[in-house]
């Protein structure tokens, strides 16, 4: 029986690239792509949330959220996502990838659709269901990171499993820029439709009551995507590594933990501590780059604007950085992850990610003075460059690759999971140490300020790359002889 088995799993491993394998790229992709999109339209829309809910017409300068309001907006999706990596990395592993990968998906376009129809007759009634709606959102999101990695790396040969795992990771910044693209449509439509003055000109006509609804359809239209891949996602069989290696030995699967952390504890230890780093990172920069683009002055002060201008100018932002910084960056990683490795990918990005941040931290009162501003925004695109050419999709990828293939699925969701509480870090701790350490916005307390959040961002960087130094080399790492311990400790242990 091992004779055969070990014969399939060889065979997958220097099969030639098939149509199968586009066709698993595309369906595990378009997941994240779905989770892409779900996790980051948030912030296009936030600040808009503030205006319509919490704007008090006496003040100067039109509504935000408040300190706590905003940081469950933007981080509770995070939670629920770092609660999903757990349960479904697990149960990826207990009742097979193909099983459990439909309900994921079930779970976002739902939960996605019932966010949009957050109403309430208050503002804090709307925000508590569309809190509580995203937290389950979330958690479908969870699912999609342990088991789309997981899946494709045991549907890939070994020569190009590592273009093909970044490839569907890749679709992570389409998802962005798709959300940029969502939100700049709807914002014009809503523009030319509904025109209003300035905040400054006229308080309450620059709410235009009628943006209530545009944040719920960017928000909605996440479901499309997820919805249009639902049917091939469930026709996709369970993939023949799990079968071999798992399915036909449950009980000594379960069994496993104890003897796994002796082997591979350390390496274990190596994902989650650069998945977690690098996340406080890159959750700081993604969801409150608007925040930081108003502080340099590359989107205009909130009260020269009306509520739907004020979308439309986020998302542009947001779309030029994902175009010019982002996709590239996820691209050159899945040319050349499997010629220079994920090693030196991993601690190039980490190192670039320092020196830029440090780049914008250290003249950073030069980059806020007129006429500089653009100099900033190419320096800041840069990081998410490296971010994606770099850990941001090396971490994603070998934990797919390094851990056996009966506890691939849970260890993925470990060190995701890990990743998510750096997110979390990132999203509220950011939020309140880069306020103004003399003039912090309405309901803030002082912070360190923008500079030395990104010193202090800089530094995470830094020890990310320190920490590199443990995470192994796992290009062609599932080899013949891989498959033939696996098989002897699965069936004669």
């Amino acid at each position: 029986m091992a004779g055969g088995q070990l014969k399939v799993l060889t065979t997958l491993d220097h099969a030639k690239t098939q149509w199968y394998h586009f066709m698993a790229i595309v369906i595990a992709g378009m997941g994240f792509f779905t989770d892409a999109y779900d996790l980051f339209c948030i912030s296009l829309v936030s600040r808009l949330l503030g205006r319509l809910y919490y704007t008090d017409l006496t003040n100067d300068t039109p509504g935000s959220l408040p300190p706590n309001v905003s940081a469950a907006v933007n981080g509770v999706a995070l939670c629920g996502t770092l609660a999903g990596q757990l349960f479904f990395g697990w149960l990826g592993d207990k009742l097979g990838r193909k099983s459990v990968y439909g309900f994921t998906l079930v779970l976002m376009v739902v939960c996605s659709v019932a966010s949009g129809l957050s109403f309430g007759h208050t503002g804090k009634g709307v925000i508590s269901t569309l809190c509580f709606f995203r937290f389950w959102l979330g958690f479908g999101i969870g699912g999609d990171y342990p088991l789309s990695a997981t899946i494709m790396s045991e549907y890939a040969n070994k020569r190009t499993r590592g273009a093909f795992i970044a490839a569907v990771f890749a679709m992570q910044g389409f998802g962005i820029l798709f959300g940029a693209i969502v939100a700049l449509v709807v914002s014009a439509g809503f523009r030319n439709a509904y025109p209003a003055p300035s905040y400054a000109d006229d308080r309450a006509a620059s709410l235009v009551s009628e943006a209530d609804y545009m944040w719920r359809i960017i928000l909605m239209f996440g479901t499309v995507p997820a919805a249009l891949t639902y049917y091939w996602r469930m026709k996709m069989p369970e993939t023949a590594r799990y079968t071999a290696l798992i399915a036909r030995n449950a009980k000594q699967a379960a069994a496993d933990m104890s003897k796994f952390v002796r082997r591979h504890g350390i390496h274990l230890v190596a994902t989650t501590s650069t998945w977690f780093l690098l996340d406080i990172a890159f959750y700081s920069q993604n969801l409150f780059q608007k925040d930081i683009f108003s502080k340099v002055g590359w989107i205009p002060p909130a009260k020269t604007m009306n509520a739907v201008e004020e979308v439309f100018r986020i998302a542009r932002a947001q779309a030029l950085i994902a175009l010019c910084g982002t996709i590239p960056g996820y691209w050159f990683t899945v040319a050349f992850i499997d010629i220079v490795g994920r090693f030196a990918i991993q601690l190039m990005g980490f190192f670039m990610m320092t020196v830029f941040m440090l780049g914008l931290a250290a003249p950073y009162h030069h980059w806020t003075t007129p006429g500089n501003h653009t100099g900033f925004v190419v320096m800041y695109g840069f990081t998410f460059f490296f971010a994606n050419f770099g850990p941001n999709s090396t971490t994603f990828i070998v934990p797919a690759e390094i851990f056996p293939a009966r506890l691939r699925s849970t260890c993925h969701g470990i060190s995701a999971a890990a990743g998510k509480a750096g997110a979390i870090i990132g999203a509220f701790g950011f939020l309140y140490a880069a306020q103004d350490p003399h003039k912090p916005e309405a309901g803030y307390k002082p912070g360190i300020g923008i500079r030395n959040a990104l010193f202090v961002l800089s530094g995470t960087n830094f020890l990310g790359m320190l920490m590199t130094l443990l995470v192994p080399e796992s290009k062609g790492i599932i080899t013949f002889l891989h498959h033939r311990k696996e098989l002897c400790h699965s069936q004669c242990v």
